[in-house]
């Protein structure tokens, strides 16, 4: 076997090994047993939303046992099959199993990246919200262009996003806007685009060629499973009725039914205008109890609590992100030095490496520059 194709089979190795040692496979068979003798119990749909949170972790464990035992099995054909063509002298059959191996040592290293979504939350969906930082029309249409990129790349990924609440710009964009973002580890991908981000143009909007810089924050929380107890007492919050300020048209609500809750102990203020007063007075509590559940996330993980304490406003020294359009094209995260030129695929929701980046530092505590460095 070449020495290339020989390091490939022991990337994809050292990838599956990750995997499983990161789910405790062992571990991983014993539960799925447990869920196996759990489905096959006749009470089990006597509670349906408990059968179907069931189902969903027995589904989600399986598909993780399955892809790890689907890639030693492609490893080990593979590994066959350029024996044998060696062997053989079938330079074809080498040929196509090599490429096959690299196409493995891909897969192996993102279901890697996935593995490390073992957070109390990653698995869940998220509450998105951006909002416009100071610089009024620039910061406005800033705001509606990150909008613009997360939905696409939640689209892309197969998960729903529903809109929860939308103020409009004065002239264009969007002030705020709020997303539910609902598929499997939505929140564990989502959550490393929390902070401020800086946007360096020639501004559409006036005149002359001066750069204009931009800011927009994004927040970003995990949606509370019902296994978890967020408590919301009656006398810490307040909630008001007021009519929406949407784009206008067949979107404006003609009645107050938009629903704006406060919470007086921490001064979170969520709002949901999308819907009926009933819906929407549902959706902010949820939102509210997304939020207070981070807030006891971050008390949990200090490093997590200091990168939310550092997003700060939107404004200069808070950024984790650097989008320039102008002079040159670069998009570039400060956290982890990850930069690509393909300004336009970003804004078109091309942001999977810049999460893997930030993720693989999470966990290692070094950034991409400085892992290539010691390389």
């Amino acid at each position: 076997m070449r020495t290339e194709t020989q390091n490939t089979v022991d990337a994809i190795r050292t990838s599956v090994d990750l995997v499983s040692r990161r789910m405790d496979r062992e571990t991983a068979k014993h539960r799925l047993e447990e869920f196996n003798a759990r489905v096959e119990d006749p009470t089990l749909w006597n509670d349906p939303e408990g059968a179907q949170k069931l189902m969903r972790e027995r589904q989600i464990l399986l598909d993780k046992l399955n892809g790890v035992e689907a890639m030693e099995r492609q490893l080990n054909d593979n590994i066959e099959l350029i024996e044998m063509g060696e062997a053989e002298g079938d330079e074809e059959i080498v040929a196509e199993a090599e490429a096959a191996l690299r196409a493995l040592r891909d897969v192996a290293a993102g279901k890697e990246l996935e593995a490390l979504l073992d957070g109390e939350a990653d698995a869940n969906d998220t509450f998105l919200e951006i909002n416009a930082g100071a610089g009024g029309t620039e910061s406005c249409d800033w705001a509606a262009m990150l909008a613009r990129m997360y939905v696409r790349w939640a689209e892309a990924h197969g998960h729903a996003v529903e809109l929860q609440a939308e103020t409009a710009g004065e002239e264009t964009g969007i002030k705020s806007v709020a997303y539910k973002i609902s598929g499997h580890n939505a929140y564990g991908w989502l959550k490393s685009e929390a902070g401020v981000h800086r946007l360096v143009r020639i501004s559409p909007f006036g005149s002359g060629d001066k750069r204009q810089t931009s800011f927009a924050s994004v927040w970003v929380y995990p949606v509370v499973d019902d296994a978890i107890e967020i408590e919301v007492l009656d006398k810490d919050i307040r909630i008001d009725t007021y009519r929406s300020s949407g784009a206008g048209g067949q979107h404006v609500n003609k009645t107050d039914s938009a629903v704006r809750i406060t919470h007086f102990p921490t001064g979170i203020v969520v709002t949901s205008s999308e819907k009926s007063q009933h819906q929407n007075r549902d959706i902010a509590m949820k939102a509210l109890k997304s939020r207070l559940y981070q807030l006891e996330l971050d008390k949990r993980n200090a490093a997590i609590n200091a990168a939310h304490e550092a997003k700060g406003d939107a404004g200069w020294g808070n950024q984790i992100r650097s989008y320039v359009l102008q002079p040159y094209q670069m998009v570039k995260d400060l956290r982890t030095g990850f930069e690509t030129s393909d300004t336009q695929g970003v804004l078109d929701g091309d942001l999977d490496d810049f999460m893997a980046a930030t993720l693989a530092q999470d966990v290692s505590g070094k950034s991409r520059a400085e892992a290539l460095a010691e390389d």
